[in-house]
């Protein structure tokens, strides 16, 4: 085997020395000789450049997907993006909804707010209370209501020089007066750290129904009257309790009303009469009792006489 190995060898480094020098003889005949040779063997082998043919499509549509790749990770970072904007903007509009709100509530025209931002809450299960940016250098009192928005929040429970403590309707120790529209039942509101308080002392439960409207009473003198708190709702535990107006879930903005106590009156003498209405004639004054009684006894003396 060993000679004929060598024998093989050997041809067919002459063969392709010989297929170089032919390949390298700058000849028309032999020009004419390459031709042919390429017109007969290279259109017959289409099938052995078949597996290079498919390699190089292959490396190509790898190179085509590796492009989508890369494009789908790029418009997977755009909407990343541009779900973070739309939160954004949503954001923007529940505080510019906010805002307008705050902008065009309807109160009391004698009744002044501050406006503040709430900087943190409590962050604890056993008081509902938040902070704002706004305190005794603003003129917040102590004891001052809050609203959003829209309803009542709660009550200013301590006042700093730049920030004051907001003790939350929910808070266990918050107790306000209410009445529920239209029965007229008055009762208190109590917190017990849900976001849907119960209501106390009530007069009548069978005259107060579910969707009812609760307002502030004003009894006390601590609240304005006639705030929005909520609305009635039935429980789970069958007691009746209040769905808030505020926004609890998202407390931003808050709105501290200058509260002005009502005048206190402490003597019956102070109360001024009621005018007469138009078109009633007042009756004219009599005669003093002292005078009437003098009469009288000038005239039994001159009966006597």
């Amino acid at each position: 085997m060993g000679p004929i190995r060598r024998l093989l060898i050997g041809l067919l480094v002459f063969v392709l020395f010989a297929i170089f020098l032919v390949w390298r003889i700058d000849s028309p005949r032999v020009e004419r000789f390459r031709a042919m040779v390429i017109d007969r063997v290279v259109p017959s082998f289409d099938w052995a450049m078949a597996p290079v043919t498919g390699l190089v499509n292959l490396m190509q549509d790898f190179e085509s997907y590796q492009r989508l790749a890369e494009q789908n990770a790029d418009l997977r970072r755009e909407l990343q993006q541009m779900k973070a904007w739309r939160e954004a903007a949503l954001q923007l509009e529940q505080e510019n909804a906010k805002l307008r709100d705050l902008n065009q509530v309807r109160l009391d025209p004698q009744l002044t707010w501050v406006t503040g931002v709430v900087l943190a809450d409590s962050g604890s299960p056993f008081r509902q209370s938040v902070l704002l940016n706004v305190g005794s250098r603003d003129g917040i009192l102590d004891g001052w209501p809050v609203m959003d928005g829209i309803g009542l929040v709660g009550r200013v429970s301590g006042v700093g020089r730049d920030t004051s403590r907001v003790m939350l309707l929910t808070d266990t120790s918050s107790r306000i007066p209410v009445t529920i529209q239209p029965s007229g039942q008055r009762a208190l509101l109590g917190g017990d750290n849900t976001i849907n308080p119960p209501l106390l002392f009530l007069e009548n439960d069978d005259v107060v129904r579910p969707g009812d409207r609760v307002v502030s009473s004003g009894d006390g003198g601590v609240f304005p009257a006639d705030i929005l708190v909520g609305q009635v709702a039935l429980g789970t535990d069958r007691r009746l309790r209040v769905r808030l107006a505020a926004d609890y879930e998202r407390l931003e903005f808050l709105r501290v009303m200058r509260s002005q106590p009502a005048e206190r009156i402490t003597e019956t003498g102070a109360l001024i009469a009621p005018l007469a209405p138009p078109g009633v004639d007042e009756p004219e004054a009599g005669p003093a009792p002292e005078a009437d009684a003098a009469d009288d006894l000038a005239r039994t003396e001159g009966a006597d006489g």
